[in-house]
């Protein structure tokens, strides 16, 4: 502690604006809040095909239906993750003051994009993690006429 205050209300400063509106392009998938989050691929656009409204159907295929021109109702749906690897060199960390521990990762995207992150394990979690790498070994091992 510093003895010092602190505000509890962030200081007046520039206000922030709004996020733009999702503007979902043929194709793209988007989320109708109006069919309880229901996901859709846009198949036409608002002014396009003398289409008044967005219109989706199910990625697999099924009864086209409508949301409003301005898109008020419509939630992007950002890629699934297909897979997660570890990036070049090392990293993991142990933090003793937590009994954790942490691992960098590198998240693939389906649309092909990848992200950096972190596995972060409790001290059981570690362990089991353990016990299943010693097991994926032993098998690779055996596969691999070692044993």
């Amino acid at each position: 502690m510093t003895g010092r205050r602190t505000p509890h209300l962030p200081s007046k400063g520039p206000e922030l604006l709004p996020a733009a509106p999702f503007a979902p392009r043929l194709g793209d998938l988007a989320a109708d809040t109006t069919h309880n989050g229901r996901v859709g691929v846009v198949v036409a656009l608002p002014g396009e095909d003398s289409a008044t409204t967005y219109h989706l159907r199910p990625p697999g295929g099924g009864p086209t239906w409508s949301a409003p021109a301005d898109g008020s109702t419509l939630l992007p749906v950002p890629a699934q993750i297909t897979h997660a690897t570890l990036p070049a060199g090392g990293g993991a960390v142990y933090e003793p003051r937590t009994g954790q521990g942490s691992v960098p990762v590198v998240f693939h995207f389906a649309d092909g994009s990848t992200s950096e992150g972190a596995l972060t394990l409790t001290s059981a979690e570690l362990e089991r993690l353990h016990a299943q790498i010693g097991r994926l070994l032993a098998s690779h091992d055996k596969a691999s006429g070692l044993e």
